[in-house]
């Protein structure tokens, strides 16, 4: 219970740093969009530009439905009511909890489940944080990144403030940075290979009201794939548990959500690394895929990750203002509307009914607002669609077994963990980038968007928001 709550309360540096990337990222969008003059990104761009507000845009509140759901959930809250300050609404705790020892039947080899209450909270780093780097744990982990045989490419890490604040990095087509340009690397998976199949993604939980999307998952025999943040992992291990239990593939998002290429090499091994180890340690098994936060990711990071074991996997671009991103975590803090977001899941729609391949959406399940838009209204219209998406994990649209999403369970045939081709890019070797710092502190000046403190105006309410909700949680 303590640990809970403690974990709610310091949500919103969370909020901070992912708020104001995507307020940057909008703005970008926009600009990209108004110089376009090409006729064949120009219909698609409505699938991004207004999904999230930047300062001096329109107010969220203006924004209107421009078209009919398919269907939506009998019980949905109204539109008006997916809001950011809206009362909370009852929280669902794990439906089941587990005893230490219970077997993961479906997963053929899987370890039993570990005890969740010999988890030591001291013994990982501070929530929330880019973890320290001279800890035995990032020793070990640097050293087997070291001896993986992947080489790690000899680039500088980015500055915070993305794009506009590294234009000479932005411009370096070697560097395949897919934050600014949106470079895929070879192996990065950003669609599903066959036509209408989407890949369900959620990011940055176990949260509050991630039990209840779990109930209407069970309830539709729909299975997601769970982007899981370390910090939020040892803050809620019981819905982690119910989310690997229910059979929905579990991978890594960061220990503390940072933009990835601020990083150094070092810091880059302990997000990966501690995000790895508790969700290992909450469910016995150590997932083979990560989603970096934003997306934001280049050729050093993509080695880095494939030396530890994890695949790159993002979500669908199809142009540089068409990102099939719904906008939803913006609603918490009052930068888009339900409305919007939905507008956003209409034009993804519309592009993917247009594409050759199947696709990937970023959703959240970290706040009320994301899940509720999700069951009562995204997921019923893609279930009511014709003809009908099939609506899977990654793992399963890219057609491969559940086992192969874990190293204890993967029988590295059909997808081997790791890669022993280096990164496409500049070339380098070892393990650390050229003028990036083996300093152990956790508060760098790299650490991009974790720096900041403070929760920008616009997103104060969320604070206030997590906060109610952790506290009905225990009343």
């Amino acid at each position: 219970m303590k640990l809970s709550l403690v974990s709610a309360v310091v949500l919103p540096a969370l909020v901070s740093a992912h708020g104001v990337h995507h307020a940057r990222q909008a703005a970008a969008q926009a600009a990209a969009a108004s110089s376009s003059t090409s006729s064949a990104a120009a219909p698609a761009s409505s699938a991004v530009v207004g999904t999230s507000a930047a300062p001096g845009t329109p107010a969220a509140s203006s924004v209107t439905l421009t078209f009919t759901l398919a269907s939506t959930n009998p019980s949905a809250l109204p539109l008006s009511e997916i809001a950011s300050g809206a009362p909370s609404q009852p929280t669902v705790p794990a439906s089941t909890t587990f005893a230490a020892g219970a077997s993961p039947t479906f997963l053929s080899g899987a370890p039993a489940l570990p005890s969740i209450g010999s988890i030591v909270v001291a013994n990982y780093p501070p929530l929330d944080k880019t973890p320290p780097t001279d800890s035995a744990e990032v020793q070990q982990w640097k050293a087997e990144v070291a001896s993986s045989g992947v080489t790690i490419p000899d680039i500088a890490p980015t500055v915070a403030g993305g794009c506009a604040a590294n234009p000479q990095a932005a411009a370096d087509t070697s560097r395949c940075w897919w934050t600014c340009g949106g470079c895929p690397g070879p192996n990065d998976v950003v669609s599903c290979p066959d036509k209408m199949t989407w890949g369900l993604t959620y990011d940055d939980g176990p949260a509050l009201y991630t039990g209840e999307l779990l109930s209407y998952l069970d309830q539709q025999n729909l299975k997601a794939t769970f982007f899981v943040v370390g910090s939020r992992a040892i803050s809620y291990p019981a819905l982690l548990q119910e989310e690997y239990m229910a059979q929905h593939q579990i991978a890594v998002h960061t220990w503390s959500h940072p933009e990835m290429t601020t990083l150094t090499n070092d810091q880059v091994i302990a997000e990966l690394g501690w995000s790895r180890k508790i969700i290992k340690d909450v469910l016995g098994v150590t997932p083979t895929y990560w989603r970096p936060p934003y997306g934001d990711v280049d050729n050093r990071v993509r080695a880095i990750a494939t030396a530890m074991g994890l695949q790159t996997s993002i979500w669908t671009r199809i142009s540089p203002t068409a990102t099939f991103d719904t906008g939803d975590f913006n609603i918490a803090g009052g930068t888009t509307n339900a409305e919007q977001v939905l507008n956003n899941w209409h034009s993804i729609v519309n592009n993917a009914t247009q594409i050759d391949t199947g696709f990937i959406v970023l959703e959240h399940d970290l706040f009320q607002q994301t899940v509720e838009i999700a069951k009562d209204y995204i997921l019923p219209d893609a279930l009511a669609h014709q003809p009908p998406f099939k609506i899977e994990p990654i793992v399963s649209c890219l057609g491969l077994p559940l086992s192969d999403a874990y190293v204890e369970t993967n029988n590295n045939k059909s997808h081997p963990i790791g890669c022993t081709s280096s990164a496409s890019g500049s070339s380098g070797s070892g393990a650390q980038a050229s003028g990036s710092s083996n300093s152990s502190g956790a508060d760098s000046s790299n650490n991009g968007a974790v720096g900041a403190l403070s929760a920008p105006n616009a997103l104060a309410a969320v604070a206030l928001s997590v906060v109610s909700g952790a506290l009905a949680l225990f009343l």
